[in-house]
């Protein structure tokens, strides 16, 4: 009953996500954002959102662990996972903000992650403030100094949804959302219960592949339409949203103790070290490009990960 209702949490989270992502792209598109700028807010935002509603609600009910663990393996399987098979459908051609902009703030927003966890192995009120702030010091940057920079392609063949579905879509997707995280977090912590493993091991793997299929959903169909600028910036801005968003929302609401310290001594290591991976692997061999080779050491990467976790 617990895999159940996992399996339909999950279920109810993916289809929200979709939702909300039709909805917000669609209403991206009647404001004429760019699609850079659309892969890294609105459609970072909109996948993100299943870890957002996951760790907050596990919060709020005492899983800290589950919180945490949400986070982090969903980072770890955006960059590992989601971006190792794309990879393998196409290469992708690295944009100047990507070194400048993208790869810094993540990794920045990495340690700073790090840093206020390590401490005192909590994340805090005033912590969250700080990297909500930072979040929307980044956005403002993105929307200022970015968007005029752009060439943007011409939106032919694009069809703008009636304002109804636009609503539609943005209110299901997050009826789905809270359904689904709820049902997903009984269902994950029966199953943890159940097969005497912590609520950890649950959170990242189980529950962070989970709520990582918009972001792989959403990737996937970008390579597919050849809309390589949001498939970059949608794994790029969703690792910065799932830090500074999910993790400082959710502490503002309700501080996170770290329980098991594996969270801090390994996994968040493993997280910082998929971070940097990426960009070596974009400056090696040729520079300003990751193919399928890179794509082969990103899956093996989380693959070990896994492994490790369970061994």
């Amino acid at each position: 009953m617990d895999a159940l209702f996992v399996l339909l949490g999950l279920i109810l989270l993916i289809a929200g996500g979709d939702f909300l992502l039709k909805g917000s792209v669609d209403l991206s598109l009647r404001l004429s954002i760019p699609k850079i700028v659309v892969g890294m807010t609105v459609v970072s935002f909109a996948t993100s959102a299943p870890e957002l509603i996951v760790s907050l609600q596990s919060a709020l009910q005492g899983f800290p662990d589950l919180a945490l663990g949400n986070v982090v393996g969903s980072n770890l399987a955006n960059l590992g996972l989601v971006l190792g098979l794309t990879l393998l459908i196409g290469a992708l051609d690295i944009r100047r903000s990507f070194y400048f902009v993208d790869w810094p703030v993540m990794m920045l927003a990495s340690l700073l992650s790090y840093v206020f966890i390590l401490s005192d192995r909590m994340l805090g009120r005033t912590e969250g403030i700080i990297m909500v702030v930072a979040l929307f010091i980044f956005l403002i940057y993105l929307l200022r100094y970015q968007k005029p920079a752009i060439t943007e392609v011409p939106q032919e063949g694009v069809n703008i949804l009636p304002l109804y579905k636009t609503v539609f879509f943005l209110l299901v997707g997050g009826v789905a959302l809270w359904g689904g995280s709820e049902i997903l977090i009984s269902g994950a912590v029966g199953l943890a219960t159940r097969l005497h493993i912590s609520e950890r091991i649950i959170g990242i793997s189980l529950v962070s592949v989970g709520t990582s299929i918009p972001e792989l959903s959403a990737s996937v169909m970008a390579m597919i339409r050849q809309e390589k600028a949001i498939s970059v910036g949608n794994l790029i801005g969703s690792n910065i949203f799932n830090l500074l968003a999910v993790l400082g929302i959710t502490a503002i609401i309700h501080p996170i103790h770290v329980i098991d310290e594996h969270l801090v001594t390994v996994d968040l290591l493993w997280m910082l070290g998929i971070s940097f991976l990426v960009l070596p692997l974009v400056f090696f061999p040729k520079g300003q490009r990751l193919n399928w080779k890179d794509g082969l050491i990103l899956l093996a990467v989380y693959a070990t990960f896994i492994f490790t976790t369970f061994s």
